[in-house]
């Protein structure tokens, strides 16, 4: 799969959290690099937009996601 557009400007990834190891390697490879569609942020941002995506939603957060999702769907 192609890596997420969204990557380069990925707020997690500036400062929040290193992505050359531990668990933010495991994230990138996942969902940046792996399935994007699967990241709970990059859900939020393409589903209600990127207003809604908080610094504490992790891109494994995909129930808090849903709930995001459901609240502010238009």
């Amino acid at each position: 799969m192609a890596t997420c557009e969204k990557l380069a400007k990925c707020p997690f990834y500036q400062g929040q959290m290193s992505m050359d190891s531990g668990i933010g390697s495991m994230y990138k490879k996942r969902y940046c690099e792996g399935d994007k569609t699967l990241c709970a942020r990059y859900r939020i941002a393409t589903t209600v937009g990127p207003e809604f995506v908080t610094n504490a939603i992790y891109p494994n957060m995909s129930a808090q996601a849903d709930e995001i999702i459901a609240k502010n769907k238009k």
